[in-house]
Parts: C-alpha cells; structure tokens; sequence
C-alpha cells in the first residue's frame, strides 16, 4: 500500500514525502474517528498517526461508518469524538467554507495513479474546475480520463482531495461519491461559473 503525506492549504501549497506502509498482519492498525454536522450534512473523519485517511460526508452516522469500515477493512475503528476534536473542527470549517482550504494533514493511501490524480486535484485552485481528459494529459504518469474518473471514485478524502472540481469534457456535473448535488453545491460555493 503506498502512503503519502500531505498538508493542503488555502494557497495550495502542499508539501508530500511519499512512503510505503507495511503493517504487522497480527496487529491491525488503529484508526480514531469522530463525527461533524455542517450544512452539507453529516460527515466522518477517520485519522491515522500521520494524519487524516478518511472524510466521508452523508446523511446518516450509521452508513457513514459502515462505509467507513467498508473502505478500511483493515483497520481498527475507534470512536474518539473528544479526542478528535480538533481534526473534527478543521473537518467542519473546510466542508462549510472549502474556498478557504485547510491545514489538515492528510495521509494519502492509494495506487501510485491514484495518489498522483489525488496530487493533481489539490494543485486545482478554488473556484476552478477542470476536465477528466485535462487532467489525464497534465499527469507525470500516463492515464486515461476514465483512469482519472476511477481515482476519484476511490478518493477517500472528501474536499481535502477535491474531486468535486472535476468535470465532464461539456463542462457538466458528473458522479460523485456524496452525491451529485453536494457536487454542485461545493462547486457553487467556491463560485465556479
């Protein structure tokens, strides 16, 4: 499994260290998790000790953490609302205002395609959006835009990792994991045209 490391900021600056984590198969690892309202609904942020795995946005805690559980089968799930409250903060401001970025420090787990298209959405300014072809063409690794398309897909960090400022080559709403109307509300509150 590849790791990556990786703090995004309202400049978009983002400094990574690309790992590989191997985990001991008796022990499984341990990931805190806490929940959040905001006015796009309810969400999950699940961390590790280098920083955030999972932000998953719904409408139900209940789904959110089988989802959660369904995407990490690995891992040991903690539930740590008070000891995640500040990771659940910076959660909240980044999905009520995604404009304004954040400091959370991620940590990436994917395919190295996969971690480079993760990459390539961070580098997307706020209030831009751009195309699953343009995206394919600009990567420093050869892809397709469904390649591009199925790493969104497995995008596990919601808005942190902005896949919500992908579009279809017409310039339309395609999927969204959290549902294509808050992919059409985050791209309006970034105040995409």
């Amino acid at each position: 499994m590849w790791a990556q490391k990786a703090t995004f900021g309202a400049g978009h600056k983002m400094e990574a260290l690309m790992t590989t984590q191997t985990l001991d198969a008796d022990e499984p690892e341990t990931l805190r998790f806490g929940y959040g309202d905001t006015a796009l609904g309810t969400f999950v942020v699940a961390e590790s000790t280098h920083g955030v795995v999972a932000l998953f946005i719904g409408d139900d805690r209940a789904k959110l953490l089988r989802d959660l559980k369904d995407a990490l089968p690995e891992a040991e799930l903690v539930l740590d609302q008070t000891g995640s409250t500040l990771t659940v903060a910076k959660a909240a401001a980044l999905v009520d205002a995604p404009q304004l970025g954040t400091d959370l420090t991620l940590d990436l787990r994917g395919s190295p395609l996969e971690v480079a298209v993760w990459k390539a959405l961070q580098a997307i300014p706020s209030g831009e959006t751009r195309t699953y072809g343009t995206i394919a063409r600009d990567l420093p690794i050869r892809a397709t835009a469904q390649e591009v398309g199925a790493a969104c897909a497995a995008n596990r960090i919601a808005i942190a990792v902005p896949c919500h400022r992908v579009v279809k080559s017409d310039g339309s709403i395609s999927g969204y994991r959290w549902g294509v109307q808050r992919k059409r509300r985050l791209i309006n509150m970034e105040g995409v045209a």
